[in-house]
Protein backbone atom coordinates (compact mmCIF):
# COMPACT_ATOMS: atom_id res chain seq x y z
CA UNK A 1 0.00 0.00 0.00
CA UNK A 2 0.93 3.21 -0.96
CA UNK A 3 0.57 5.80 2.06
CA UNK A 4 1.24 9.47 1.39
CA UNK A 5 3.74 11.19 4.48
CA UNK A 6 0.79 13.22 6.02
CA UNK A 7 -1.43 9.96 6.31
CA UNK A 8 0.46 8.09 8.72
CA UNK A 9 -1.26 10.44 11.61
CA UNK A 10 -4.46 9.15 10.45
CA UNK A 11 -3.76 5.38 9.16
CA UNK A 12 -4.45 2.63 10.79
CA UNK A 13 -1.48 0.56 10.75
CA UNK A 14 -1.11 -2.02 13.19
CA UNK A 15 -2.47 -4.80 10.87
CA UNK A 16 0.52 -3.90 8.77
CA UNK A 17 4.20 -5.39 9.53
CA UNK A 18 6.45 -4.18 7.17
CA UNK A 19 7.55 -0.47 5.95
CA UNK A 20 9.37 0.98 3.72
CA UNK A 21 10.24 4.48 3.51
CA UNK A 22 12.35 5.62 0.61
CA UNK A 23 13.68 9.29 -0.72
CA UNK A 24 16.33 12.03 -0.17
CA UNK A 25 14.49 13.72 2.77
CA UNK A 26 16.51 12.46 5.68
CA UNK A 27 14.39 14.57 8.42
CA UNK A 28 11.08 13.28 7.13
CA UNK A 29 11.98 9.94 7.03
CA UNK A 30 13.05 10.11 10.60
CA UNK A 31 9.89 11.76 11.81
CA UNK A 32 7.98 9.11 9.86
CA UNK A 33 10.06 6.03 11.27
CA UNK A 34 9.39 7.75 14.96
CA UNK A 35 5.92 7.64 14.48
CA UNK A 36 5.61 4.01 13.55
CA UNK A 37 7.83 2.83 16.05
CA UNK A 38 5.86 5.08 18.39
CA UNK A 39 2.20 2.78 17.21
CA UNK A 40 4.20 -0.35 18.25
CA UNK A 41 5.88 -1.60 21.77
CA UNK A 42 8.90 -3.59 21.79
CA UNK A 43 12.87 -3.23 21.85
CA UNK A 44 14.17 -1.59 19.17
CA UNK A 45 16.95 -4.03 17.13
CA UNK A 46 19.11 -2.41 14.59
CA UNK A 47 20.70 -3.73 11.29
CA UNK A 48 22.99 -1.74 8.51
CA UNK A 49 21.93 -3.00 4.60
CA UNK A 50 25.34 -3.61 4.14
CA UNK A 51 25.70 -6.25 7.28
CA UNK A 52 22.53 -7.47 6.03
CA UNK A 53 24.06 -8.01 2.96
CA UNK A 54 26.99 -9.74 4.05
CA UNK A 55 24.92 -12.23 6.34
CA UNK A 56 21.81 -12.43 5.49
CA UNK A 57 20.87 -15.27 7.53
CA UNK A 58 21.60 -13.63 11.06
CA UNK A 59 18.71 -11.32 10.00
CA UNK A 60 16.19 -14.23 8.37
CA UNK A 61 16.80 -15.99 12.29
CA UNK A 62 16.16 -12.84 14.13
CA UNK A 63 12.80 -12.38 12.01
CA UNK A 64 11.32 -16.12 11.70
CA UNK A 65 12.87 -17.86 14.74
CA UNK A 66 11.55 -15.71 17.26
CA UNK A 67 9.40 -16.96 19.66
CA UNK A 68 5.67 -15.58 20.04
CA UNK A 69 6.61 -15.55 23.30
CA UNK A 70 9.37 -13.85 23.17
CA UNK A 71 9.76 -10.05 24.23
CA UNK A 72 8.52 -7.64 21.41
CA UNK A 73 10.80 -6.20 18.74
CA UNK A 74 10.65 -3.32 16.34
CA UNK A 75 13.37 -4.13 13.13
CA UNK A 76 14.93 -1.01 11.72
CA UNK A 77 17.17 -1.86 8.89
CA UNK A 78 19.12 1.53 7.89
CA UNK A 79 20.80 2.76 4.65
CA UNK A 80 19.13 0.73 2.35
CA UNK A 81 19.18 0.91 -1.77
CA UNK A 82 17.88 -1.60 -4.46
CA UNK A 83 20.85 -4.19 -3.46
CA UNK A 84 18.46 -5.17 -0.84
CA UNK A 85 15.47 -6.21 -2.67
CA UNK A 86 15.92 -9.91 -3.03
CA UNK A 87 15.89 -10.39 0.53
CA UNK A 88 13.24 -8.30 1.19
CA UNK A 89 11.44 -10.34 -1.26
CA UNK A 90 11.85 -13.43 0.43
CA UNK A 91 10.10 -12.34 3.82
CA UNK A 92 7.96 -9.77 2.81
CA UNK A 93 5.43 -12.22 2.31
CA UNK A 94 6.14 -14.08 5.44
CA UNK A 95 4.55 -14.11 8.70
CA UNK A 96 5.99 -11.53 10.73
CA UNK A 97 5.43 -10.76 14.33
CA UNK A 98 7.12 -8.15 14.95
CA UNK A 99 7.21 -5.19 12.59
CA UNK A 100 10.12 -4.51 10.18
CA UNK A 101 11.21 -0.78 8.93
CA UNK A 102 13.36 -0.24 5.98
CA UNK A 103 15.03 3.24 5.36
CA UNK A 104 16.22 3.77 1.73
CA UNK A 105 17.44 6.37 -0.17
CA UNK A 106 15.99 7.21 -3.92
CA UNK A 107 14.29 4.28 -5.22
CA UNK A 108 13.38 4.93 -8.97
CA UNK A 109 10.06 4.38 -10.50
CA UNK A 110 11.47 1.39 -12.08
CA UNK A 111 12.97 0.00 -8.81
CA UNK A 112 12.34 -3.48 -8.38
CA UNK A 113 12.20 -3.08 -4.65
CA UNK A 114 9.74 0.09 -4.42
CA UNK A 115 7.29 -2.50 -7.17
CA UNK A 116 7.64 -5.32 -4.80
CA UNK A 117 6.57 -3.24 -1.84
CA UNK A 118 3.64 -1.27 -3.82
CA UNK A 119 2.47 -4.50 -4.93
CA UNK A 120 2.54 -6.26 -1.41
CA UNK A 121 -0.72 -6.78 0.42
CA UNK A 122 0.93 -6.87 3.43
CA UNK A 123 2.91 -3.81 3.60
CA UNK A 124 3.14 0.28 3.54
CA UNK A 125 5.76 2.33 1.31
CA UNK A 126 5.80 6.31 1.98
CA UNK A 127 7.69 8.29 -0.29
CA UNK A 128 9.42 11.29 0.99
CA UNK A 129 9.94 14.35 -1.63
CA UNK A 130 11.88 16.76 -0.31
CA UNK A 131 10.68 19.62 1.19
CA UNK A 132 9.53 23.12 -0.36
CA UNK A 133 10.17 26.13 0.91
CA UNK A 134 6.15 26.51 1.60
CA UNK A 135 5.97 23.26 3.71
CA UNK A 136 8.60 24.73 6.23
CA UNK A 137 7.19 27.92 6.54
CA UNK A 138 4.24 25.91 7.58
CA UNK A 139 6.47 24.20 10.33
CA UNK A 140 8.10 26.88 11.66
CA UNK A 141 5.23 28.65 11.59
CA UNK A 142 3.13 26.48 13.73
CA UNK A 143 5.88 25.66 16.21
CA UNK A 144 5.96 29.59 17.28
CA UNK A 145 1.94 29.67 17.21
CA UNK A 146 1.95 26.65 19.47
CA UNK A 147 4.25 28.69 21.86
CA UNK A 148 2.30 32.07 21.21
CA UNK A 149 5.68 33.80 20.26
CA UNK A 150 5.47 36.75 17.83
CA UNK A 151 7.53 36.29 15.22
CA UNK A 152 7.80 38.79 11.47
CA UNK A 153 7.25 37.12 7.99
CA UNK A 154 11.34 38.31 7.83
CA UNK A 155 12.41 36.30 10.49
CA UNK A 156 10.40 33.31 9.93
CA UNK A 157 12.18 33.02 6.10
CA UNK A 158 15.48 33.66 7.45
CA UNK A 159 14.93 30.89 9.80
CA UNK A 160 13.47 28.49 6.82
CA UNK A 161 16.56 29.71 4.42
CA UNK A 162 19.75 28.92 7.08
CA UNK A 163 18.04 24.97 6.60
CA UNK A 164 19.23 24.22 3.69
CA UNK A 165 15.70 22.60 2.58
CA UNK A 166 15.68 20.04 5.08
CA UNK A 167 12.97 19.61 7.76
CA UNK A 168 15.43 17.93 9.85
CA UNK A 169 17.83 20.94 10.20
CA UNK A 170 15.11 23.32 11.02
CA UNK A 171 13.64 21.15 13.76
CA UNK A 172 17.38 21.06 15.17
CA UNK A 173 17.39 25.26 15.13
CA UNK A 174 13.87 25.10 16.25
CA UNK A 175 14.89 23.13 18.98
CA UNK A 176 18.24 25.64 20.17
CA UNK A 177 15.25 28.75 19.64
CA UNK A 178 13.14 26.61 22.09
CA UNK A 179 16.04 26.17 24.58
CA UNK A 180 16.35 29.91 24.31
CA UNK A 181 12.85 31.05 24.69
CA UNK A 182 11.92 30.79 28.20
CA UNK A 183 9.00 33.22 29.40
CA UNK A 184 9.55 34.94 25.87
CA UNK A 185 6.92 36.42 23.89
CA UNK A 186 9.09 38.02 20.65
CA UNK A 187 11.87 36.71 18.93
CA UNK A 188 14.00 39.60 16.84
CA UNK A 189 15.95 38.86 13.49
CA UNK A 190 18.98 39.66 15.47
CA UNK A 191 18.21 36.96 17.78
CA UNK A 192 17.47 34.46 15.34
CA UNK A 193 20.60 35.30 13.67
CA UNK A 194 22.50 34.61 15.96
CA UNK A 195 20.69 31.75 17.50
CA UNK A 196 20.80 29.99 14.02
CA UNK A 197 24.21 31.22 12.45
CA UNK A 198 26.97 33.46 14.38
CA UNK A 199 28.60 33.54 11.04
CA UNK A 200 27.94 31.97 7.69
CA UNK A 201 29.42 28.70 8.78
CA UNK A 202 28.54 27.98 12.92
CA UNK A 203 25.99 28.19 15.23
CA UNK A 204 26.00 29.36 18.68
CA UNK A 205 25.32 25.44 19.29
CA UNK A 206 28.13 24.41 17.42
CA UNK A 207 30.39 26.73 19.71
CA UNK A 208 29.46 24.91 22.92
CA UNK A 209 29.31 21.91 21.35
CA UNK A 210 32.68 22.56 19.97
CA UNK A 211 34.23 23.87 23.60
CA UNK A 212 32.20 20.80 25.44
CA UNK A 213 33.87 18.09 23.36
CA UNK A 214 37.78 19.87 23.72
CA UNK A 215 37.90 20.12 19.98
CA UNK A 216 40.11 22.95 20.39
CA UNK A 217 40.92 24.28 16.36
CA UNK A 218 37.33 23.99 15.82
CA UNK A 219 36.53 25.97 19.02
CA UNK A 220 39.30 28.92 18.02
CA UNK A 221 38.14 28.66 14.30
CA UNK A 222 34.10 30.16 15.78
CA UNK A 223 35.69 32.13 17.96
CA UNK A 224 38.07 33.89 15.04
CA UNK A 225 35.61 34.25 12.91
CA UNK A 226 32.71 36.46 14.45
CA UNK A 227 32.23 39.73 16.41
CA UNK A 228 30.52 39.09 19.58
CA UNK A 229 27.81 42.15 20.85
CA UNK A 230 26.96 41.80 24.46
CA UNK A 231 23.66 40.57 23.43
CA UNK A 232 25.90 37.34 21.77
CA UNK A 233 27.81 36.66 24.77
CA UNK A 234 24.33 36.16 26.91
CA UNK A 235 23.12 33.69 24.24
CA UNK A 236 26.29 31.70 24.03
CA UNK A 237 26.34 31.55 28.06
CA UNK A 238 23.00 30.36 28.48
CA UNK A 239 23.12 27.85 25.55
CA UNK A 240 25.76 26.70 27.34
CA UNK A 241 23.83 26.51 30.69
CA UNK A 242 21.40 24.40 28.87
CA UNK A 243 23.80 22.08 27.65
CA UNK A 244 25.48 21.40 30.59
CA UNK A 245 22.33 20.90 32.56
CA UNK A 246 21.56 18.03 30.35
CA UNK A 247 24.73 16.36 30.41
CA UNK A 248 24.40 16.28 33.96
CA UNK A 249 20.74 14.96 34.15
CA UNK A 250 22.73 12.45 31.77
CA UNK A 251 25.24 11.54 34.18
CA UNK A 252 23.46 11.46 36.79
CA UNK A 253 20.93 8.42 34.86
CA UNK A 254 24.72 7.00 34.16
CA UNK A 255 24.99 6.45 38.23
CA UNK A 256 22.22 3.53 37.79
CA UNK A 257 22.50 2.54 34.00
CA UNK A 258 25.82 1.87 32.38
CA UNK A 259 24.62 1.79 28.67
CA UNK A 260 24.74 4.92 26.89
CA UNK A 261 23.38 4.50 23.82
CA UNK A 262 19.86 2.96 26.29
CA UNK A 263 20.35 6.50 28.11
CA UNK A 264 20.83 8.59 25.11
CA UNK A 265 17.61 7.08 23.43
CA UNK A 266 15.48 6.99 26.15
CA UNK A 267 16.12 10.53 27.40
CA UNK A 268 13.22 13.03 27.72
CA UNK A 269 12.91 15.31 26.21
CA UNK A 270 13.87 13.04 23.33
CA UNK A 271 17.67 14.03 22.20
CA UNK A 272 17.97 15.05 18.16
CA UNK A 273 19.43 12.40 16.28
CA UNK A 274 21.96 14.89 14.94
CA UNK A 275 22.96 15.55 18.35
CA UNK A 276 23.57 11.88 19.85
CA UNK A 277 27.45 11.18 18.87
CA UNK A 278 27.90 14.75 19.82
CA UNK A 279 26.27 13.87 23.50
CA UNK A 280 27.76 10.30 23.88
CA UNK A 281 31.29 11.75 23.28
CA UNK A 282 30.95 14.35 25.88
CA UNK A 283 29.25 12.40 28.63
CA UNK A 284 32.47 10.14 27.83
CA UNK A 285 34.59 13.25 28.69
CA UNK A 286 33.07 15.13 31.45
CA UNK A 287 32.59 13.58 34.89
CA UNK A 288 29.65 14.20 37.81
CA UNK A 289 31.75 17.10 39.67
CA UNK A 290 33.30 18.60 36.74
CA UNK A 291 30.33 19.43 34.94
CA UNK A 292 28.58 21.00 38.41
CA UNK A 293 32.39 22.67 38.60
CA UNK A 294 31.15 24.17 34.74
CA UNK A 295 27.48 25.39 36.11
CA UNK A 296 28.85 26.74 38.67
CA UNK A 297 31.59 28.88 36.78
CA UNK A 298 28.75 29.89 34.14
CA UNK A 299 26.68 31.47 37.07
CA UNK A 300 29.78 33.46 38.39
CA UNK A 301 30.64 34.86 34.75
CA UNK A 302 26.96 35.73 34.18
CA UNK A 303 27.48 37.34 37.61
CA UNK A 304 30.00 39.31 37.03
CA UNK A 305 29.48 40.20 33.61
CA UNK A 306 26.32 41.88 34.60
CA UNK A 307 27.89 44.18 37.22
CA UNK A 308 30.67 45.19 34.69
CA UNK A 309 30.00 44.34 30.83
CA UNK A 310 33.18 46.01 29.78
CA UNK A 311 34.51 42.30 30.67
CA UNK A 312 31.91 40.09 29.07
CA UNK A 313 34.07 39.30 25.67
CA UNK A 314 37.05 38.39 27.76
CA UNK A 315 35.91 36.32 29.90
CA UNK A 316 33.62 34.16 27.73
CA UNK A 317 36.45 33.70 25.39
CA UNK A 318 38.66 32.62 28.52
CA UNK A 319 35.95 30.32 29.91
CA UNK A 320 34.96 28.76 26.66
CA UNK A 321 38.95 27.63 25.99
CA UNK A 322 38.97 26.84 29.38
CA UNK A 323 36.61 24.19 29.01
CA UNK A 324 37.94 23.32 25.56
CA UNK A 325 41.30 22.67 26.88
CA UNK A 326 43.21 25.66 25.67
CA UNK A 327 45.65 27.70 28.03
CA UNK A 328 45.36 31.36 27.43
Amino acid sequence: MILKSFEIDKKEILNFKFFLLYGENEGLKKELIGKIKNRFTGKEIKFEESKVLTNKFELYNEIKNGSLFDEKKIYLIERCSEKISEIISDIIEDKINDPIIVDCGILEKKSKLRNLVEKSNNAIIIPTYKDNLQSLVGIAKTFFVERKISISYETLNLLVNRCSGDRGNLKQELEKISNYLTGRKTLSLREISTLTNLSENYSAAELVDASLSKNIRKTQEIIDENNYSHEDIFLVLRIFLHKTKKILNLIEVMEHEKDIEKIITEHKPPIFWKEKPIIKKQLQIWSLKSIKDIIYKLNDIELKIKKNNTLSLILMKNFIFEIAGKNQ
